[in-house]
């Protein structure tokens, strides 16, 4: 298939060093990401877009997220920038139900750990909505890729 991502890298100049439950957050995404997902950068009239399976570079340059995207074998075939304004509340909010999400399971009972685990979820399809929105014209992804994008641009978001 060549629709999708084949290896995905993040860009760590200048982020903290990432927590514990961050960093195996990041594994799993990446992980998932790789296993399965569809991706496909935008055609564009003036020039021939090269076929994928793709890799992405996701950083953080001049306070935007930028996608850096080659072939597999290494060809350039894209680059575009996104503000991270619309992300900034959705990412706090996801990072604030993440944390109480791993303090209730070092402490709480499973109804409470679910009810809250419910919350994180239905903000993470929020920020994998407007990460699909914000990629309009430039990329298409399914809702399970979007998801997974966005756990890795809360990673890059907040260190």
């Amino acid at each position: 298939m060549t629709n999708r991502i084949c290896q995905i890298e993040i860009d760590e100049r200048g982020l903290a060093r990432p927590t514990p439950e961050i960093e195996q957050e990041r594994r799993v995404a990446i992980f998932d990401l790789l296993e399965e997902n569809s991706f496909t950068p935008a055609r564009r009239p003036d020039r021939e877009m090269p076929e994928g399976p793709y890799r992405v570079l996701l950083a953080i340059r001049e306070g935007r997220l930028v996608f850096d995207i080659a072939t597999e074998s290494g060809e350039k075939a894209a680059e575009f920038h996104l503000s991270l304004g619309p992300f900034r509340q959705v990412v706090k909010d996801y990072f604030q139900i993440c944390e109480s999400y791993f303090d209730a399971v070092k402490r709480l009972p499973p109804s409470q750990i679910e009810a809250i685990d419910m919350a994180r979820r239905g903000i993470h399809n929020e920020g994998a909505s407007i990460l699909q929105d914000r990629l309009g014209g430039k990329a298409e992804v399914d809702t399970d890729t979007a998801r997974r994008l966005f756990t890795l641009i809360c990673v890059l978001h907040w260190g």
